[in-house]
Order: C-alpha cells, then sequence, then structure tokens
C-alpha cells in the first residue's frame, strides 16, 4: 500500500473540528439542522456513545470514554482480557467461537452496558485507495456507484466487488481542474462478517468497524487536540512496529500518508522469541532502511522536515529496538505514542493503565473516540473520521435515526400529556364537590348494567338458536313436524367454529349436513352431539375434505355429515 494518500495533499484542509463541519452542513441543512441540535439536543445529534473493542488472538481490550463538563474527555471504562488456547501464528478469525467467548467474560468483567460497539481490522484485511475522478454531484456520484460503472472503471480489482463491503468518500473537490479526490476503502464481506458475528456471540452490536490505521489516526489526533500544538496536528508521523502489522503513517495536514514495511516470516520468530544481538541488530537494518525511503519520499515531495517519529508496539522489548532504531537514523527521534496521555484516568482505573508501553492500546482508544454518526454531524469533516465498512449501515442509521425521533417525540408526548393533566387535575380539585354528586349511585348502576347485559346475552343466544332453526328449515321441503324437530335438534347439536352450508333430505330416513369447520376437533364433536339426539339413530362422516388457501384468513375444512334418523 505505497502512498495511496498522496495525491491528497493539494492544499490544506480547513475543515479539522467538528464544529466547522457543523456549520457546513447547517448552510444545507437549514431548518433541519436546527431543528435536531435545538430541539433533539446536540449529543444526540453528534451520535450513540459505543465501546472500542480490538480484538486480538490472545488478548481483548476494551475502552470507553466521555466528556465532561469541561469538556476534557474521562476513560468511562478500560479492560484488558488476558486469555490462553489460540496456538501462536493464529488469527482472530480462525478462533472465532473462542474469542466470542472470551469477549463475553470480558464484557462480564469490565460491567460495560452499552451494546453499541467499534472494532477495527487489519491493514492487510483492506484496500484503501484515493481515486480521482470527474467532478461530480453527489447525486450523479450515488447514481454512478448504483450503476457499479465508478468502480468497476476506478478501482481495478481482480475479485467481484459485490464479494466487499465498500465505503467511499468524497474528500476534495477541485473545481479549477475539474475533478475530485474520492476515498475508497474496501474489506471482504466474508471477513466483516465474521468479525460481527464474533461480536454479537459477545453480546454486543457492532455498529462501526473501521481499519487499524485509521483509527490510530483518530488516536493520534485526539491526543495532538489535547496537547494544543499547532506543529503536531499539521505533520504527525507514526510507525507501527510489531508482530501484526508494519506500516509508516505520517499525519500531513490531517491526511495520512500510508507506506507498507515489509518484514519476512523469520523476522517475525526474532521479534517473538530471539535474543541474538546480530539477528536483532540485522532486522532493524532491513526495516529502517524502508522507514528512511518512505520518509525521504515525503520530504522531498513536500519539502517537509520529519524529526520525530511516533511509535507504536506490542513488542515487550520494544525498548530495545529503539535504541537500535536511534543508531540508524541519528536526526529522528523516536518516542513510544501515548494514547491516554492527557485523558483524565479515575482513580479506580489508574492501576489498569499504569505501565511503561500504553502504545499498544492505540487503536483501542481510537476507536473508543469514535460517535456513531447518525445525523451526518461528521459529513463535512475529513473523512478518515468516519470509516465505516458495516455492510448494512445505512439500514442501521435509519433505525438509530427513528430511534432518536421516537425518543423525542415520546417525550414530547409525555410532557403533553403531563401538562393535560395538571390542568385537568386543577379543574377537577376546584369541582370535586359537584363531580362527586355526579357520580352518586355509580356502583348500584354498574351493577345493574352488569345484570341487564347478562340478560341481553341470554336472549341474544336464544334468538341466535332460532334464527338459525328458521334459516335452515328453509332448505327442507317436507313440512312434518317430525321434521322440524329433527332440524331443531340438529341445530342445537353445532358447537361453535362450525358453519352449515345446506341439507339434504331424502324424504324418509336420511338427512346430508354439508358446511365447514376449522379443524377435525370441530367436526368430531358435531358428529357427537348428533348421536346424543334422541332422533337421529346414527350420524358419520360421509366426505371431508382439505382446507384450500383463503388471503388474509383461516384455513377451514369442508365436510358432509350422513345422519340416519329413526323412525318415528
Amino acid at each position: 500500500m505505497k502512498n495511496p494518500f498522496a495525491n491528497l495533499l493539494k492544499k490544506k484542509d480547513k475543515q479539522n473540528k467538528p464544529e466547522v463541519g457543523a456549520s457546513e452542513k447547517k448552510k444545507k441543512g437549514g431548518f433541519f439542522d436546527k431543528f435536531l441540535k435545538n430541539r433533539i439536543g446536540k449529543s444526540a445529534v453528534k451520535g450513540e456513545e459505543i465501546v472500542g473493542v480490538e480484538l486480538t488472538p490472545h488478548e481483548i481490550r476494551l475502552a470507553q470514554v466521555s466528556s465532561n463538563k469541561s469538556n476534557q474527555w474521562v476513560l468511562d471504562k478500560f479492560f484488558v482480557h488476558k486469555f490462553e488456547g489460540i496456538e501462536d501464528g493464529s488469527s482472530v478469525l480462525e478462533n472465532p467461537d473462542k474469542v466470542g467467548d472470551e469477549l463475553k467474560v470480558a464484557l462480564q468483567r469490565s460491567k460495560i452496558t452499552t451494546s453499541n460497539a467499534a472494532i477495527a481490522i487489519p491493514v492487510t484485511s483492506a484496500i484503501i485507495r484515493v481515486v480521482t475522478a470527474p467532478l461530480m454531484t453527489d447525486e450523479e456520484l450515488n447514481t454512478a456507484i448504483k450503476s457499479d460503472s465508478l468502480w468497476e472503471n476506478l478501482v481495478q480489482l481482480t475479485d467481484n466487488l459485490n464479494d466487499y463491503s465498500i465505503f467511499h468518500q468524497v474528500i476534495n473537490r477541485d473545481k479549477t481542474a475539474n475533478t475530485m479526490d474520492i476515498l475508497f476503502v474496501a474489506s471482504k464481506l466474508s471477513d466483516i462478517n465474521s468479525y460481527t458475528e464474533i461480536i454479537k456471540k459477545g453480546g454486543l452490536n457492532a455498529v462501526i468497524i473501521d481499519v487499524k490505521c485509521f483509527a490510530l489516526k483518530s488516536a493520534v489526533d485526539q491526543i495532538n487536540q489535547i496537547a494544543g500544538s499547532i506543529e503536531d496536528s499539521n505533520l504527525t508521523a507514526v510507525l507501527e512496529f510489531g508482530l501484526d502489522e508494519n506500516y509508516v503513517m505520517i499525519l500531513y495536514e490531517n491526511n495520512p500518508i500510508i507506506t507498507d514495511i515489509f518484514i519476512r516470516g523469520q523476522d517475525r520468530t526474532t521479534l517473538r522469541e530471539s535474543n541474538n544481538q546480530e539477528e536483532m541488530d540485522a532486522l532493524v537494518r532491513r526495516y529502517m532502511t524502508q522507514v528512511k525511503q518512505a520518509i525521504q519520499d515525503f520530504e522531498t515531495k513536500y519539502e517537509k522536515r520529519i524529526r520525530n517519529l511516533r511509535i507504536t508496539s506490542n513488542l515487550p522489548n520494544v525498548e530495545e529496538y529503539l535504541g537500535s532504531f536511534r543508531k540508524n537514523m541519528t536526526n529522528t527521534g523516536f518516542l513510544l505514542f501515548d494514547p491516554i496521555d492527557g485523558i483524565k484516568v479515575p482513580a479506580q482505573l489508574e492501576n489498569d493503565v499504569k505501565m511503561d508501553n500504553r502504545s499498544y492500546f492505540s487503536t483501542v482508544m481510537g476507536l473508543a473516540f469514535r460517535k456513531l454518526d447518525v445525523f451526518g454531524y461528521y459529513k463535512f469533516v475529513t473523512a478518515v473520521k468516519n470509516i465505516n465498512l458495516l455492510p448494512n449501515r445505512e439500514n442501521m442509521i435509519a433505525q438509530k435515526k427513528a430511534k432518536a425521533f421516537s425518543n423525542f417525540a415520546f417525550k414530547g408526548v409525555i410532557g403533553v400529556v403531563s401538562a393535560i393533566y395538571i390542568v385537568l387535575f386543577g379543574l377537577a380539585f376546584w369541582n370535586i364537590s359537584a363531580l362527586n354528586k355526579k357520580v352518586e349511585g355509580y356502583d348500584q348502576i354498574v351493577q345493574d348494567h352488569e345484570l341487564k347485559t347478562l340478560e341481553k346475552n341470554k336472549y341474544a343466544k336464544e334468538i341466535g338458536k332460532i334464527l338459525k332453526s328458521l334459516e335452515l328449515s328453509k332448505s327442507i321441503s317436507s313440512n312434518k313436524t317430525v321434521n322440524f324437530r329433527i332440524l331443531a335438534q340438529i341445530a342445537s347439536a353445532v358447537p361453535k367454529r362450525v358453519k352449515f352450508e345446506s341439507i339434504e333430505y331424502n324424504g324418509t330416513d336420511l338427512m346430508i349436513i354439508s358446511g365447514s369447520a376449522y379443524s377435525d376437533q370441530d367436526i368430531l364433536k358435531l358428529i357427537s352431539n348428533l348421536n346424543n339426539k334422541k332422533l337421529i339413530s346414527q350420524a358419520s362422516l360421509a366426505t371431508m375434505t382439505l382446507p384450500q388457501n383463503q388471503q388474509g384468513s383461516q384455513q377451514m375444512k369442508g365436510f358432509k355429515i350422513a345422519c340416519v334418523l329413526e323412525q318415528v
């Protein structure tokens, strides 16, 4: 990944702070932006709280931060969960069940309550490019992306684009050249889904999937802002040095220039196990040759001097290597980066973060600084602040936005209802005497009403039986008294959930009843009731038809029952 951001640095980014982005959005959002900030609340607009989660094969790191009334970052939660059971050289994705179970244990021990998680994938699992395209509006850009024509022309990938989760952001528009720069970040959907399944198994909901280099940039940006150094925020160089990933990231005018540093498999063995000084020196020479080249390329192109390199490393003996680094680049300073420097740490967490090398917490701290950007608050801020490779991020954002609106609406409804009740209570208080007179005898009225209701229901049931008997009598041609008695007995034998359609009478001793029922038990109940009637000698099921599909209603079974009549 050789200098993918080199063509970004055409002009200075003047939108480094969220407030600037918000003001830009206000010009376009107008009433909507003002409504959200003033009515729903600025905290809701900026995003929901999340916990940063960094997964490694032997350690899980959790961090959660907030800002106090003095606008100072506070470390609310911090927990490192070490575990065993995964072989050296094996990855997180090769052991999803084990890592998911350990994440669940870590969450229980850390007592973290939020369910929103921000995670980061390795740089080696991501494709990061900046492509130059003809100048387009947002609508034209979205149309080109939906037609799959844009990425096919601008990004030459060997695999199918549908196999990737893609994030893009316009980070510069040059009206003079009629071009624009687009940040393109992609990762295999299979890898993304595997990470989200691990997070889900641990009991969290992945709402942000970042790339580790951008999470590191987030941590560096925040520490620079806390330190208040204009020089540092304008040009900062970071070296990721360790067993997992190795690269130089130069942050110039808030844009990263990333160069991979290659190390061999045997070099990793040396970093992990070897105490042979000769092997270590040879590794450093090969390593620093690549670092020097990356720095020289930058200094030549942009005529800027890099005097210090901030180091992040997960190596326990990193200080030994830093000494060798300083010997190889005598004019450059090498300092371990501290992602917790300047952050207020509560007393109960001081021992957890008290260690010489805190640089390997940079990724989890960078994730903890992230916000779930529901309302596009950071849309006009530098793109790399809001990377999210979550495949269904648009649906998730829509759900979160609907939740914010519903919470606001719920509070409004509660307020209105409360006001109405207060008014009604006041009126009732002044008219309590008159109201008491109006409800005199209420209990007796209720009792009378219940009795009348029972009586009404009783008569309604009798009337129903009579009406049913009259309806069924229309299908019988005989006018004999005995037939009416038989009909009455049939009508009284009908259970609930059974409907008659016709009765066929042969004129002597057989009646065929056709109808439908909701279940076999209802049909059997009808046959049993008919067999208990005096004028029916035997009732049996003649035929039954299976239910047919009926849109919007429960399916019923058709039947025909043959009733042999008693000879009277």
